[in-house]
């Protein structure tokens, strides 16, 4: 059996910092993962303040900014590296999601793969989306190959970060799509309430369910169209926070009220009954908001191991790397939207092997 060890590196909307995971794959019949070592950096009040307001940014400063994180990237990554005995084949970075309007066949990622390549003397892939977007596709999520080679076990794989997405197989083709805004906007209406963010839901739980906001957020017009479809943070902005914005009830209501309204449309998601989901992201430590899916379904919810929880996006764009390097897709047609499979990625070598 082949093996290949690689470096996932993904940085989410929700900003809690770089995961960074060593991962071993091979190849016999199926694929095979193991995830030796993972750890996320957290971001220091530089970087996110750096990195949550890059929208804002002039063309030559957002230039700048995209060197500097890659750099960043480089030396966590190199750092990282020195307490280990390992040699890896290649690093895979998602970057830092700046952009996302597909229909404009725009999504930028920042965190240069040259400056990787350049600090760690490794092989790097990065700027996964960008081809996706060019054959017309969403540009995402990417996640769902991974699911298909990796997570196969699995009914429906649901990942809780700042947005929730869905991925599964209708008819032997996978699907997947962005469900709702999760983790990016609770934190958001948590830090109102000055916290960093709603640890286990407990603030969720204070508040009453408003159901004229309810009503107004499941009737965001997002949810009637069909997928493919993602979202962003330019959505988030434009349609869903002033939503929040106009209601006049208290910030714990809207925080209740909005933990109902992400555990419906998840639930909506779910459409066979009595299936096997695999839960990961942030937001499979938030039990609230974990036991309101659960009263909305009769599947068998599986909360897996803390690597997998944390790590599961670093090891699939690890993966996705492996499988750019190897010329072999890691983009599915199905589930962006795109007029044909693809395999994403620029890479940068600085030495040649």
């Amino acid at each position: 059996m082949q093996r290949y060890k690689g470096l996932g590196i993904m940085s989410g909307t929700s900003l809690d910092g770089l995961d960074i995971a060593l991962c071993e794959f091979g190849y016999s019949t199926n694929w095979e993962f193991t995830i030796e070592k993972a750890s996320t950096i957290k971001y220091s009040d530089y970087w996110i303040s750096k990195l949550s307001n890059a929208h804002k940014l002039s063309g030559i400063d957002l230039s700048i900014l995209h060197k500097e994180f890659g750099r960043f990237i480089g030396t966590s990554a190199k750092e990282f590296l020195s307490e280990t005995n390992s040699q890896i084949d290649f690093i895979a970075s998602h970057g830092h999601t700046v952009f996302h309007q597909p229909k404009k066949r725009l999504t930028l990622q920042i965190g240069d793969g040259a400056e990787i390549a350049a600090i760690t003397n490794i092989k790097t892939v990065s700027d996964f989306r960008s081809l996706d977007v060019a054959l017309g596709g969403q540009g995402a999520p990417l996640v769902p190959i991974g699911d298909t080679l990796l997570f196969s076990d699995y009914d429906y794989c649901i990942n809780i970060g700042g947005f929730a997405n869905i991925s599964f197989e209708k008819d032997e083709v996978r699907l997947a799509y962005d469900i709702s805004p999760a983790n990016i906007i609770l934190n958001l209406l948590a830090q109102k309430l000055n916290k960093d963010y709603d640890k286990d839901g407990l603030l969720g739980q204070e508040g009453s369910i408003d159901q004229n906001l309810l009503k107004s957020l499941n009737e965001i017009d997002y949810y009637k169209l069909p997928y493919p479809k993602s979202l962003g943070r330019e959505w988030l902005n434009d349609t869903f926070i002033p939503i929040i914005d106009n209601s006049d009830i208290s910030t714990i209501d809207k925080l209740s009220t909005t933990y109902e309204h992400i555990a419906q449309q998840i639930s909506n998601s779910i459409k066979k009954e009595y299936s096997k989901i695999l839960i990961t992201g942030g937001g499979a430590y938030n039990k609230h908001l974990i036991n309101l899916i659960k009263e909305k379904t009769s599947s068998e919810i599986i909360i897996p191991n803390q690597q997998i929880i944390e790590f599961k996006e670093a090891l699939i764009f690890a993966f996705l790397g492996l499988l750019r390097i190897n010329k072999q897709n890691n983009t599915l047609a199905s589930v962006t939207g795109a007029t044909k499979n693809s395999s994403g990625g620029a890479i940068f070598h600085n030495k040649l092997d």
